[in-house]
């Protein structure tokens, strides 16, 4: 469908739901909490997650609903996979080189700020690289930036995906481990006042938080 052009936030959304039901049929405890916080949100927005796995990229869409159509701030390398690249192509991700933070920041609020007056949030993973443990020393200003100069509410999300392991021959897609719960927990929506280093500050104490519930 993407190769064909057909591929739209729609069906984004439902093939998100669809691999939820996937992971939980096989075993995967799965908890989502936070929607309410959504509610009261008019699009569009900036996302900010932590990032683990493949797993959310491919269901993030599906949780936080049709309301947020969305896209992504992706490794552009991302776009050269078979099947997988031709879906992030079709829902305009903003691709990054992740070896050059200055071009990677004119990139994100060039394209980012574009995507965001088309009334399209955008889902910003800060850190440089996947982490099964959260470092906020990792954990860059970008979304928060993207945020303030779009005028734009910041909503943060934690998650844990490492039930989906890192492959052997593509890193991306590795073992399912049914043992290990799947949390995604979504913030209340902050608004960036000056430069935005309280917001930030307060995106990383959710995201440790709320981590630390989904792993007792």
């Amino acid at each position: 469908m993407a190769q064909r052009g057909y591929y739209n936030h729609e069906e984004l959304v439902v093939d998100g739901l669809k691999i939820l039901d996937f992971f939980r049929n096989v075993g995967c405890k799965i908890t989502i909490k936070g929607l309410d916080n959504l509610k009261h949100v008019k699009p569009p927005c900036v996302f900010i997650a932590n990032h683990m796995s493949t797993l959310e990229t491919l269901v993030l869409p599906g949780i936080i609903g049709k309301n947020f159509k969305a896209t992504f701030v992706i490794k552009n390398s991302l776009l050269k996979y078979p099947f997988f690249g031709r879906i992030l192509a079709a829902i305009n991700s903003i691709p990054v080189t992740r070896k050059n933070p200055k071009e990677d920041y004119r990139i994100v609020m060039q394209e980012g700020l574009k995507r965001l007056e088309q009334g399209i949030s955008v889902i910003v993973f800060p850190q440089a690289t996947r982490q099964t443990v959260f470092d906020p020393a990792q954990f860059n200003t970008l979304g928060v930036k993207l945020a303030k100069k779009a005028s734009v509410p910041a909503v943060p999300i934690a998650l844990r995906t490492d039930a989906w392991g890192t492959g052997t021959i593509l890193k991306d897609f590795g073992r399912i481990d049914p043992s290990k719960p799947i949390c995604f927990f979504i913030g209340s929506p902050l608004y960036i006042d000056n430069k935005g280093m309280e917001e930030h500050l307060q995106i990383i104490r959710f995201i440790e938080q709320s981590l630390k519930k989904c792993y007792n």
